[in-house]
């Protein structure tokens, strides 16, 4: 069995032709399959139409969670109430083309994959957000240090296997395709087109994808920490020299004129100390959100008694 997980926040005006369009693509390779919507939290009338669509499809399951609590701990949630034997994720605004998961399963099938991911080759419409999802997969294949990840999100499919692995994390800032690629697994990828949104609002704003970059980099590479040491080992050395100098020209006689050298020194040792003490309070903070172990989703109500 096939079992589809995909979260869904306040996307009335798509749950129709997201509907439609994903159960004839899953209808056209699936003999059996369910379908996890999960509610993040919406406010608007989305329940409403997915509990109108399951009862005409019983294979529709709708997980409502209490609140808004994040992409990836709606993933997570629907991927734990999941029971398929092949589950596959994407997200709800139509921009993963659903036809898409035909192949992906063909690559489970046929070729012996446990996890393929959609590898996006370019986007429809252009954008800031294509701009900085550019760059931050670029910094991320660099300073990540895990494979298979270029271009590639939260649209895949992988067997019960790889899926139970990736359940077996339980850390409590997630970044799913972060975790799929670190639990191995023989991985393959299925290239497109990302499509542009049609209908509604972007659900995530601008700061809600930087802070998802920043639980990527900080979870997944060493590589802030290690900046702030790069940059004290070369402070220390530079005004190391700076001080032999100064040492030396007072020695020959020449006077040093004027305050500017001093403030701008004094400032740039300041700013770079705060930053420093920002990128280990990432750390930090991060930390304490794992020594509290809160779940990380709660769940409302899951309508399949219907």
């Amino acid at each position: 069995m096939l079992s589809l997980v995909v979260p869904v926040y306040n996307e009335e005006q798509l749950i129709d032709d997201l509907v439609s369009r994903i159960v004839e693509a899953v209808s056209s390779f699936a003999g059996d399959y369910e379908l996890l919507f999960v509610d993040d939290g919406s406010t608007d009338g989305t329940v409403e139409k997915l509990l109108h669509h399951r009862v005409a499809n019983k294979k529709i399951k709708i997980i409502s969670l209490s609140k808004n609590f994040g992409h990836q701990a709606a993933f997570t949630a629907g991927l734990e109430f999941s029971t398929g034997d092949i589950v596959a994720m994407m997200d709800g605004d139509l921009q993963d083309p659903p036809e898409l998961l035909a192949e992906m399963y063909r690559k489970i099938k046929e070729e012996g994959y446990d996890i393929i991911s959609g590898k996006r080759t370019g986007r429809k419409g252009r954008s800031q957000r294509t701009f900085y999802t550019f760059i931050f997969h670029l910094l991320f294949k660099n300073i990540g240090g895990i494979e298979n990840m270029e271009n590639a999100g939260n649209f895949s499919m992988m067997t019960r296997e790889a899926l139970n692995a990736l359940l077996s994390l339980k850390e409590k800032v997630r970044y799913m395709p972060g975790l799929r690629s670190f639990i191995g697994f023989n991985q393959g990828t299925v290239e497109y087109v990302r499509e542009d949104r049609m209908q509604g609002d972007p659900k995530m704003s601008l700061s809600k994808l930087f802070a998802l970059a920043t639980d990527a980099i900080f979870s997944f590479s060493r590589f802030p920490i290690r900046l702030c040491l790069y940059l004290g080992t070369t402070g220390t050395i530079v005004f190391f020299l700076a001080g032999i100098y100064v040492l030396i020209e007072k020695m020959m006689g020449y006077a040093l004129l004027g305050w500017s050298s001093t403030l701008l020194s004094l400032y740039f040792l300041g700013s770079i100390q705060l930053i420093f003490l920002g990128i280990v309070g990432e750390y930090v903070f991060r930390i304490y959100k794992e020594s509290q172990n809160r779940p990380i989703y709660f769940i409302k109500k899951i309508h399949e008694d219907l």
